[in-house]
């Protein structure tokens, strides 16, 4: 039975430790970093392998946003802008003219995944910045506005599937207004919940069609107090019924440091609270193998989600690169964060 977990790995190789708890585990998925990625062909070759342990041509996941969220080193892909890119072509010019470029961006940044071996990009990143926020977000956000972020996710979203790849919708429900980074530790957002609809989660309502979705490690106090939405039922349940959104729903990376307690039960506490899959990034065994005891099998509606999401990926064609990369060109015309 195929588990509800996306696991990383450690190197750019498996080891047998890997291949047997991977063969044994049954993953859902698998995610690369930097660390997993040094040329084309060896990345490939990483894919095939991990591929190969569970039997089946499973997703396999990659953070390639451009910017300073990219796992692909300039040496493999061409450097690509952040996609606050968008945000500054939208004031410069007009939105219809940088979604066009988002939805163009959106297709390079698959074309580079999929060389690679990947399938799924974790684009687009739907935070609506607010101002006097922590950087983690800063120059990813696509705009200040929930209206503006809707529209651009919207184009880098399509882009993502006309070039291959399945996009994921994140941070959901909101990662803009957070004052501390989640990979650090855990923030909070203390905002009505008024504010909250309005902004925050307006974007990701508009963008609840997608097929694949990312929580946020944030406490939310006026939904849940106590619990990270990646652990709390009552952010979950706002998830699925109050934005509407039912897609196959992964965690937010469960070693990250705003969660605390045994991986056993980050594992356990978020499949209870209704995420569908766990995400553990950083390929360490002996936390894979704690995050396993908490596991189960994906449930009917996990794989009910899954099976529209894998439907959604299709086979992109000829791909003009210089005709793409000239576009994309014009469209920006200069524009530039630096």
């Amino acid at each position: 039975m195929v588990s509800a977990a996306i696991f990383g790995c450690a190197g750019q190789t498996l080891s047998a430790d890997e291949r047997a708890f991977f063969a044994d585990t049954d993953p859902w998925g698998f995610i690369l970093f930097r660390r997993n990625c040094e040329t084309v062909e060896q990345t490939r070759a990483l894919c095939d392998e991990l591929r190969d342990t569970v039997g089946r041509h499973a997703p396999i996941l990659i953070d390639h946003e451009g910017g300073r969220v990219s796992r692909l080193s300039p040496h493999i892909v061409p450097k690509r802008p952040a996609m606050g890119l968008f945000d500054l072509l939208a004031q410069r010019t007009d939105l219809e003219t940088a979604a066009r470029a988002a939805r163009l961006g959106g297709e390079i940044l698959a074309r580079d995944v999929l060389s690679v071996g990947c399938n799924v990009n974790c684009v687009p990143m739907v935070d609506v910045r607010q101002p006097d926020a922590h950087d983690i977000i800063g120059d990813r956000a696509l705009g200040m506005t929930p209206d503006q972020v809707a529209v651009l996710g919207r184009a880098v979203a399509d882009g993502t599937l006309a070039g291959g790849c399945l996009p994921v919708l994140k941070h959901i429900p909101g990662h803009g207004r957070a004052l501390s980074d989640s990979h650090l530790e855990l923030p909070r957002v203390s905002v009505g919940r008024e504010d909250l609809d309005e902004i925050d989660f307006a974007p990701f309502r508009a963008l609840n069609d997608l097929a694949l979705g990312m929580t946020a490690h944030i406490v939310y106090d006026a939904i849940d107090p106590d619990r990270p939405a990646t652990l709390s039922p009552p952010v979950l349940e706002v998830i699925r019924k109050d934005l509407g959104f039912d897609g196959l729903l992964m965690t937010d990376d469960l070693s990250m440091k705003a969660l605390t307690g045994s991986y056993r039960d980050r594992a356990a506490h978020s499949l209870e609270a209704g995420c569908d899959l766990i995400l553990h990034c950083n390929g360490d065994m002996d936390e894979m193998r704690d995050t396993a005891n908490g596991l189960s099998a994906l449930t009917s509606e996990a794989e009910r989600r899954s099976d529209r999401a894998l439907k959604m990926l299709i086979n992109p064609g000829v791909y003009d690169v210089a005709a793409a990369e000239q576009e994309f060109a014009s469209l920006t015309n200069g524009a530039s964060l630096s």
